[in-house]
């Protein structure tokens, strides 16, 4: 639920802001009732100490009129804050003269409320030199020709209601901006976590295909090979057709195996079905370059110094390198190709490399950085399945996700090599992170 949703006593709130929905109507009703209060001061006075009694003033059309005309502008305050405080404030100037001294009608609350509206609607700056502006012409006509004494209660009242005004619409802007703030964080939080949510499951989406890829891509396809090889040679040479269909079912265990393994990160953490074996990595590479080897694929394992323990986001990372390298150069560097799988390392970054010195299948050298060799459609050297690998593709995003570096492409001897270094203390610090 959005942090800015209505909640469900919403509806019973929206009748109690009748004001907020209806702004028009809510100033109209404003007017009528200062107008209905301002008519009514000449008429009320003070008589005794307890209660006003009615009908001891008098009603003049100079007191009716400029409260008319300043009531009447004051349905447009909130649209014309300026024009009406314009307004109001010389209907009251006009109210001021025409009593000469004599007591009369508050016409000056008008001005009050168009001075509150346009300090809450402008800025702080236009407030104060207005404001003062206002209350110093009204203060100074009261005190000039207002009720006598100059100091009288109702001149210093003016002063004061005003300066009320003004002070009280400022706080009211500057809460509202405050509001607005608010909700404006928190609406933009609100969407940099969807975003944030989004792009998470992208790239977990991305990591359980990648994960998939590496499986399914190496035993398949030495399956794939072992399956024709087994086919080819099946009447004439049964021996061998049975040790490539051991090397099948061996392959095929295999995936199943790493697949129950892979399915097994999306389990649930307090699943007890969930598989607890490590990933793989450079401790079980012995066991993936002999499967390539029983497949027919001679590999040279170089490693001058073993390396220590390996950060595990730098050893499966290293591990599925040499798996979708060695898989390329079985299924694309053709027959009596030889690889060699060289690994070493220092103090801040591990460095692998994959290196054959195959010509491409049915002798058509391999495009750089592609996982297949162009072939004419129909030609020996045409795949079964001809659409685009991901190997390449998915080796770059693992090593760039660990700012590492890929470098492929075919080499001046023949053959095509594939260089990836993995900086050790970045993945180090990332982890402890």
């Amino acid at each position: 639920m959005s942090l800015l949703d209505p909640r469900p006593d919403a509806p019973r709130a929206g009748r109690f802001q009748w004001h907020r929905t209806h702004p028009l109507a809510f100033d109209a009703v404003l007017a009528v009732a200062v107008l209905v209060c301002i008519l009514c001061g000449p008429v009320a006075g003070p008589h005794g100490p307890h209660a006003p009694r009615l009908g001891t003033g008098h009603l003049s059309a100079a007191t009716a009129v400029p409260a008319a005309l300043a009531c009447a502008a004051l349905v447009l305050r909130r649209r014309l804050p300026r024009t009406v405080l314009a307004v109001t404030g010389g209907c009251t100037l006009v109210e001021l003269l025409a009593r000469s001294g004599d007591p009369g009608a508050p016409v000056a609350a008008s001005a009050v409320i168009a001075l509150y509206t346009l300090a809450s609607r402008t800025d702080r700056p236009t407030t104060w030199r207005v404001g003062a502006l206002t209350i110093a012409l009204l203060t100074a006509a009261a005190m000039l020709y207002g009720p006598r004494p100059w100091y009288a209660q109702e001149n210093i009242a003016l002063f004061a209601w005003t300066g009320m005004a003004a002070a009280a619409g400022d706080a009211v802007r500057s809460r509202r901006a405050v509001v607005d703030a608010i909700r404006e964080r928190a609406e933009r939080a609100e969407r940099t976590r969807e975003e944030e949510a989004r792009r998470r499951v992208a790239e977990e989406r991305l990591r359980i295909a990648r994960e998939l890829h590496d499986v399914v891509a190496h035993h398949i396809a030495l399956v794939n090979v072992q399956a024709g090889v087994a086919s080819h040679v099946m009447d004439s040479r049964p021996d061998q057709a049975k040790q490539a269909l051991a090397h099948v079912r061996e392959a095929s265990r295999s995936a199943l195996e790493e697949l129950r393994t892979t399915v097994g990160l999306l389990r649930q953490s307090d699943d007890p079905k969930a598989p607890t074996e490590p990933a793989p990595g450079l401790g079980v590479l012995d066991q993936l370059v002999d499967g390539f080897v029983r497949a027919g694929l001679p590999v040279d394992l170089e490693i001058p110094h073993p390396p220590r323990q390996l950060p595990a986001s730098v050893d499966l990372t290293a591990y599925r390198v040499v798996q979708e390298a060695l898989t390329n150069v079985h299924k694309h560097a053709g027959e009596g190709a030889r690889a060699t799988v060289r690994i070493l390392h220092s103090d801040t970054a591990l460095t692998v490399t994959v290196l054959d010195d195959g010509a491409g299948r049915a002798g058509i050298p391999r495009q750089k950085g592609g996982d297949r060799p162009p072939v004419e459609p129909g030609g020996p050297g045409e795949p079964e399945d001809s659409g685009g690998g991901h190997g390449l593709i998915g080796m770059r995003e693992r090593v760039f996700a660990l700012r590492g570096t890929v470098v492929t492409g075919p080499r001046a001897a023949g053959g095509f090599q594939v260089r990836v270094t993995l900086p050790l203390q970045t993945a180090r610090t990332g982890e402890t992170t």
